[in-house]
C-alpha cells in the first residue's frame, strides 16, 4: 500500500476537528482530514444547529406573550411544518457540499472515508469504494471524533427504536406523546422544544434529584417550574427500569424503579456521550480503545511516545462542548506549528448555556465546586428580572444571577445567570473569570440602561461595592 504523506493527519471533520485542521494550514503546513459522514460533524447537523433552531419558534413565542400588545396578536399556533422547514434549511438539507469550499481556501486535503490509527503516525482510511488510503504524518496526528450517544443498559430499550439526538433533530413528525429518559442539557431542550411545538404530552424521566444536575440547584427548580407550567410532566429521583413497545411502531412504555409507568408514542434517549473512541486504532498505539484519550495542557495525548498524537474536542472529556473544542484546536494548531499554547479554559472557565426558558447560561465554577477549592468562597445573588431592562421586555420576567467569589483574592471563580435571553450576559463573566478581573477593577466596568446587562451592577452592589 503506498502512503500520502502530509505534515498533519486530522481524523474527524465536525468543529474542532476543522478548526484544528484550518490553524495548520495557516501555520503554513500541510494536512488531510478524514471523515466518514458529512463536514461539520455532530454539531452542525445533528446537534446545536437543529436543535435551537427547532427550539426557536417557542421562544418567540412565549417571549411575545410576555409583551402586553404583542401578546394580544398571538392568535395562531406554530407552524411545525415551517418549523421543519426551517431545520432542514440551517443543515443545508444534510448536504455538506458547501463546506468543501472552505477547505479547499485553506488547501486541506478532504478524505472521504473510515480512518484509523495504525500505528507510529500513520492513518488508514476505508475509502467508499472498498479500498483502503494509508496517510502518513510527519509532525502529529489529531484525533477529533468526538462522542456518540450512550444507551444505558435498561431492559428493553434496545428493542424499541428509540429516538436518540439525531433522530429527535431530524424528526419529520411530531409524536402525539414524547417520553425523555434524561433531564440534562439535550433532554430539557428537545421536551421545551417539542412541547412548545405542539406535541400534546410530553414527560421528562431524570434518575437524578433534579434537572440539569451539574448545574446550581436553583437552575434545575427553574426549569421544573417552567417545565409544569408548559404542561411537562418533570420525574425526578427515579430511573427508568424497562421499556417496551407495542408492536413495530405502536406506544412505548417505561416502567420506573418505583413501578410507575410512563407511556409516549416516541421515546428519547439523551443520558449522556460516550467517547467515540472504539475503532479507531487506539490499541495499534498503546492507548485503550473505548475510552476518552486523557490529554495533558497542550493536548497531546499521555502514554503516547514522542509526543506525536493529540485529541481535541469531546473525545478528550476535558470539556463536551463545540465552543470548548474550537478552542482546543486553536492550540493544537499553535503547538504544532511550535509555537507556545497551552489550554487554560478547560477545567476551570468553560462557558455553557442550555437553551430552555429560562435559559440556564454558567461559566467556571459551582458553589459546591468553589468551596471544595478555596477556604474562603462568598456567594453573592440577585434577581434577574429585578432590573429596568427585564422590566421593558414584559412582563413576569424572572430568574436568577449569581456570582461566586473566592473572597481572598476577591475574583469571581463562578457565575450563572437564569433567565428568558440572557445567555449573552455569559462572555462578560467568562471574561471576568478568565482574566481574574479583581471586583473593584470590574466595578467600573459600567453597563448600559436599560439592559438586563444592569444585574452585574445590582450583584456588585450585594457583594459590598
Amino acid at each position: 500500500m503506498t502512503a500520502d504523506t502530509f505534515d498533519v493527519v486530522v481524523l474527524g471533520a465536525g468543529p474542532a476537528g476543522e478548526s484544528a485542521a484550518g490553524r495548520v494550514a495557516d501555520n503554513g503546513l500541510t494536512v488531510a482530514i478524514v471523515e466518514p459522514e458529512l463536514i461539520g460533524g455532530e454539531c452542525s447537523y445533528w446537534g446545536c444547529i437543529p436543535s435551537k433552531t427547532l427550539i426557536r419558534p417557542g421562544d418567540v413565542l412565549a417571549a411575545a406573550r410576555r409583551a402586553p400588545g404583542a401578546a394580544e396578536a398571538v392568535t395562531g399556533s406554530i407552524d411545525v411544518a415551517a418549523a421543519f422547514a426551517q431545520r432542514d434549511y440551517m443543515v443545508s438539507s444534510y448536504d455538506d457540499s458547501g463546506q468543501v469550499p472552505w477547505l479547499d481556501s485553506k488547501g486541506i486535503v478532504l478524505v472521504r472515508g473510515r480512518g484509523r490509527l495504525a500505528g507510529d503516525r500513520s492513518v488508514e482510511v476505508d475509502l467508499p469504494d472498498g479500498s483502503v488510503r494509508r496517510l502518513v504524518a510527519t509532525r502529529a496526528v489529531v484525533l477529533a471524533t468526538g462522542t456518540v450517544p450512550f444507551f444505558p443498559p435498561i431492559d428493553g430499550l434496545g428493542d424499541v427504536a428509540a429516538w436518540d439526538n439525531r433522530a429527535v433533530t431530524g424528526a419529520k413528525e411530531l409524536p402525539g406523546r414524547l417520553l425523555v429518559l434524561g433531564g440534562g442539557a439535550i433532554g430539557c431542550e428537545m421536551a421545551q422544544a417539542f412541547r412548545r411545538l405542539g406535541c400534546e404530552e410530553v414527560t421528562v424521566v431524570e434518575g437524578g434529584p433534579r434537572l440539569l444536575g451539574r448545574e446550581e440547584p436553583f437552575a434545575g427548580d427553574e426549569v421544573r417550574t417552567s417545565f409544569e407550567a408548559d404542561g411537562i410532566r418533570v420525574v425526578t429521583g427515579v430511573a427508568a427500569s424497562a421499556v417496551r413497545r407495542e408492536g413495530a411502531d405502536g406506544p412505548v412504555t417505561a416502567t420506573l424503579a418505583d413501578g410507575s409507568t410512563h407511556v409516549g408514542d416516541e421515546i428519547l434517549v439523551a443520558v449522556g456521550r460516550r467517547p467515540h473512541t472504539a475503532d479507531i486504532g487506539l490499541d495499534t498505539v498503546g492507548l485503550e480503545p473505548g475510552r476518552y484519550v486523557d490529554v495533558d495542557d497542550e493536548l497531546r495525548a499521555t502514554g503516547v511516545a514522542a509526543g506525536w498524537l493529540y485529541a481535541v474536542g469531546d473525545v478528550n472529556g476535558r470539556a463536551l462542548l463545540t465552543h470548548m473544542g474550537k478552542y482546543q484546536a486553536r492550540i493544537v494548531g499553535d503547538v504544532i506549528a511550535g509555537k507556545v499554547a497551552r489550554d487554560h479554559a478547560s477545567r476551570d472557565v468553560v462557558p455553557r448555556v442550555t437553551f430552555t426558558d429560562p435559559q440556564v447560561c454558567a461559566v467556571g465554577m459551582v458553589e459546591s465546586q468553589a468551596r471544595d477549592r478555596f477556604s474562603n468562597v462568598r456567594v453573592v445573588t440577585v434577581g434577574t428580572g429585578e432590573v429596568a431592562g427585564a422590566y421593558v421586555q414584559g412582563n413576569g420576567i424572572a430568574g436568577t444571577s449569581m456570582l461566586v467569589v473566592d473572597d481572598d483574592r476577591r475574583v469571581i471563580v463562578g457565575a450563572t445567570f437564569t433567565g428568558p435571553d440572557v445567555a449573552e450576559l455569559l462572555h462578560s463573566a467568562t471574561i471576568a473569570i478568565a482574566a481574574s478581573v479583581p471586583l473593584d477593577v470590574l466595578w467600573h466596568a459600567v453597563p448600559s440602561f436599560p439592559t438586563v446587562s444592569e444585574v452585574w451592577l445590582r450583584l456588585l452592589e450585594s457583594y459590598g461595592l
